[in-house]
């Protein structure tokens, strides 16, 4: 293939991956992205790019989408922390990437980029967790964390055993502007910055801009080791910490009671409940209150010694999402 073939972005509509798309065009590269026939395009509304329709249960749409392509960068997932039926996150996320690499390895696809997160990865108990740390199937808390998990290790086994092209990038939070739905974590930056979030659990973040992680999954593409990870962080913060600073963005007083994650756990278990019943989303989970009992910190070192990657200081990143969600009405 020529240098002239498409890079294909799936995921392109969503937070990370316009970003993604945004700097691959700025690089110079022809673009195709696979969408969803009803996606929420707004992310792609200023952006020239050759549009496949179809999704990642959709095989005939992922082969049409990888064909004469020379390299794929696979963020498309189903990213919620409460979810009616698992069953469709583990089509999304395992069988669909399963489908998707299977595909772009029968169209002879040169260099792959698969997305996965921090929340395959273990955690290190007093400090920052690494590509090495340990973990197991069992140290996933939710069909998120579980059907990322299950995807990473099959693209691993296929580029062990297959000879697949694929560099695997871990994102720990991103945040920054565009983050249309919003994200689970972009919902607490706009309640926070609202006014709306009178307490809060004490848990800890590793916040990155959402443009760092984009320009990292390039250096992936450009630079990564085949079969390798990398974590594609920022900065370590508690969550007490990031609601000071937004406080500040926002000229608001941050929260002061904190609460105890056994006192909010009974509120989780109702709330999902009342959800199942009149539907909606539950603003805080029974997943979302266990996860939080850990310290989600990482380090980036491999990226940044391998990769050349960077990240800028979390408050500039606090700083340009308030600003993005102070544009839409969404806080004051």
């Amino acid at each position: 293939m020529t240098s002239s073939s498409p890079l294909l972005v799936t995921g392109a509509t969503g937070f990370v991956g316009a970003a993604v798309v945004r700097q691959l065009l700025a690089a110079g590269h022809r673009v195709r992205v696979l969408i969803r026939k009803d996606s929420d395009r707004r992310n792609l509304e200023d952006v020239e790019v050759d549009v496949v329709i179809g999704d990642l249960t959709d095989a005939a749409s992922l082969r049409r989408a990888v064909s004469g392509c020379r390299g794929l960068f696979h963020l498309a997932a189903d990213y919620r922390l409460w979810v009616r039926n698992a069953d469709a996150m583990f089509a999304a996320n395992v069988e669909g990437t399963r489908t998707l690499m299977r595909a772009a390895l029968d169209a002879g696809v040169e260099r792959i980029v698969y997305t996965s997160s921090v929340a395959t990865l273990g955690i290190r108990p007093g400090g920052p967790a690494d590509e090495e740390t340990p973990v197991t199937f069992a140290d996933m808390i939710g069909v998120y964390k579980q059907s990322k998990f299950l995807a990473e290790m099959e693209v691993q086994r296929m580029a062990a055993a297959e000879e697949l092209p694929v560099v695997i990038v871990n994102p720990s939070t991103p945040i920054g502007p565009r983050d249309v739905k919003p994200t689970p974590t972009g919902r607490l930056i706009v309640e926070a910055a609202a006014g709306r979030m009178p307490a809060y659990v004490e848990t800890g973040l590793n916040v990155v801009h959402v443009e760092d992680v984009a320009a990292g999954h390039v250096l992936a593409f450009d630079r990564g080791v085949v079969g390798e990870r990398y974590i594609l962080g920022g900065e370590d913060m508690s969550l007490s910490t990031i609601l000071t600073e937004i406080a500040a963005l926002v000229r608001r007083r941050p929260p002061k009671v904190k609460l105890r994650h056994g006192t909010v756990l009974p509120l989780a278990y109702a709330a999902e409940a009342w959800c199942r019943l009149v539907g909606g989303v539950p603003f805080v989970t029974v997943d979302g209150v266990r996860m939080s009992k850990k310290q989600m910190f990482f380090s980036s070192r491999k990226a940044q010694a391998q990769l050349g990657y960077r990240a800028r200081p979390a408050r500039e990143a606090l700083r340009d999402a308030v600003n993005y969600f102070r544009g839409r009405g969404l806080c004051a």
